[in-house]
């Protein structure tokens, strides 16, 4: 099965099919790329034959390559490709492609790598539409808005306040619903069970970095200092010891807090505290480390848990170089445990590969 698992990869494909203009259709072609715009949702495990149109929970339109037995359109770039609706024709939809590090004033329409089109709800340096949702909002090339259909979350708020009894009243569950718009192929990417097994994956690993969602900062204070990194030609404008962990994901480092800004459209490095004071901020920095980062390992957590390489790549990821490979086999059956917990609770297999 050759499936293509780097954004990079799916990025570039998705330019270089831009690269030259599409030329404006009529007649037959006209009546097929209106059709295409009323494509059915994609569905997890459906036969697609070639050709065949659909729409993506991101409110774009992907076009099968190859055959494939439903195979996320997104991740698997060797057999989808994004498709514009409107069949490449009329005026609307003829906004140019969004560039990283140019200037967007309010109101900027753009043409972004996954084929959508994303308006700037405030002016920006050429952040990322998808994830800096503050600064960016979907497009409907016909005129208006799209909100899109990223489903809802997986996990209700009736099970998260089961799953977290003790937790800090700051991890709120509307602070990460609220999150989640930033990254929104978390736990909304393949089937029904592994969007579950994915919030779950997520919800054990900062259970056991925040003591059970009970602390938002790091609690070894003499720590502080030692985490700016003067080499970094930005240095530590909020001070020696402003970098220390905090939130779901204990994010820490001066360099960290600068990638994560950067990701998100805010200023981290300049303002570290707001990881602390706003509970969707916190939450969409350990979203960011989780959709963006291996860490000591191969792969996203993200990557691991949508192909199947199990929740003991996600630990690897995370602090795979301190309790893998028999490293300290008490704390990774620690995740392991609340991971059964809350895959039991949300009613969904936990899968294979459970261990690192």
């Amino acid at each position: 099965m050759r499936r293509r698992l780097v954004a990079v990869l799916s990025a570039v494909a998705a330019v270089a099919g831009l690269v030259f203009g599409v030329p404006a259709v009529s007649g037959h072609a006209a009546q097929a790329a209106a059709a295409a715009c009323s494509a059915p949702n994609w569905v997890a495990g459906q036969w697609y034959d070639v050709g065949a149109v659909v729409r993506y929970t991101n409110g774009g339109y992907y076009r099968a390559k190859n055959a494939n037995p439903g195979y996320d359109p997104v991740i698997s770039t060797w057999y989808w490709e994004p498709y514009s609706c409107d069949g490449g024709g009329g005026t609307t939809c003829s906004y140019p492609n969004w560039v990283a590090g140019q200037w967007y004033d309010v109101g900027a329409v753009v043409r972004y790598t996954n084929g959508g089109y994303y308006r700037a709800k405030n002016a920006n340096p050429g952040y990322d539409p998808v994830i800096s949702t503050w600064y960016w909002e979907p497009y409907n090339c016909g005129g208006g808005t799209d909100p899109g259909n990223p489903g809802a979350f997986v996990v209700s708020e009736t099970q998260f306040n089961q799953i977290f009894p003790g937790r800090n009243s700051f991890y709120t569950y509307s602070g990460l619903t609220a999150a989640l718009s930033a990254y929104p192929g978390f736990a909304n990417t393949g089937s029904d069970t592994v969007k579950k097994q994915e919030a779950a994956a997520f919800l054990a690993n900062v259970n056991h970095e925040t003591g059970g969602l009970v602390h938002i900062v790091e609690q070894n204070t003499a720590n502080y200092p030692h985490y700016c990194d003067w080499n970094q030609p930005y240095g530590c404008p909020a001070g020696q010891a402003a970098y220390y962990g905090r939130g779901p994901i204990q994010l820490s480092w001066n360099f960290n807090y600068k990638a994560a800004g950067d990701a998100l459209g805010i200023d981290l490095l300049g303002n570290p505290w707001q990881v602390e004071q706003n509970s969707a901020v916190a939450w969409k920095t350990g979203l960011w480390y989780w959709n963006t980062q291996s860490g000591p390992g191969t792969m996203t957590p993200h990557n691991a848990m949508v192909n199947g390489r199990g929740f003991g790549e996600t630990i690897r990821s995370i602090n795979g170089s301190i309790e893998c490979n028999g490293g300290n086999p008490a704390q990774v059956q620690s995740r392991v445990d609340k991971y059964r917990q809350i895959t039991a609770v949300l009613g969904v297999d936990p899968g294979a590969n459970l261990y690192c």
